[in-house]
């Protein structure tokens, strides 16, 4: 039973901030080979000038471009590496290290997120939460809406929630 209980709490732990507030246009796939075709993160459909924001915190292991492209990757504490691409401003530096929801640069046209464990690609999906506003009554009185912040809602379909 408490190994149970355990496995639940490392699963839910595991609730990130999502890297941009825009829809997934490309779920991940994993290739069947090395050089197969599949797609080893999520495609987001961003507008360009867009905040991109650390899931979870760590180091910046790599920034800066290639082939033309803009890339951040952070290590986790866990050992993962999380791979932020196609990105029109980088903000961080190799080295540097980077809090939960700290913005790292900006988005493009679109927007790639990806997660490693050494070389193998893995889904970042269920590690990702959502940001979602509660439905509350509005006031027919007359009186002033409150604000409230959205909160973040993970969703793991290995525990059915």
């Amino acid at each position: 039973m408490a190994s149970f209980i355990l496995a639940i709490a490392a699963v839910t732990a595991a609730c990130w901030v999502p890297p941009v507030d825009a829809p997934v246009t490309d779920v991940f796939r994993l290739p069947s080979c090395r050089w197969c075709a599949g797609n080893r993160g999520l495609e987001y459909g961003t507008t360009p000038g867009g905040a991109v924001r650390a899931v979870e915190s760590g180091v910046v292991s790599f920034a800066g471009s290639v082939a033309g492209v803009r890339y951040v990757v952070v290590t986790h504490a866990d050992g993962l590496r999380a791979t932020y691409g196609r990105m029109a401003t980088v903000s961080v530096r190799s080295g540097s290290s980077v809090a939960t929801g700290e913005r790292l640069g900006s988005t493009g046209a679109g927007f790639y997120f990806g997660l490693r464990d050494a070389e193998t690609p893995i889904d970042p999906a269920p590690r990702l939460g959502r940001w979602v506003r509660r439905a509350r009554l509005v006031p027919i009185d007359g009186s002033p809406r409150r604000s409230m912040a959205p909160r973040l809602v993970c969703r793991n379909p290995d525990l059915g929630r």
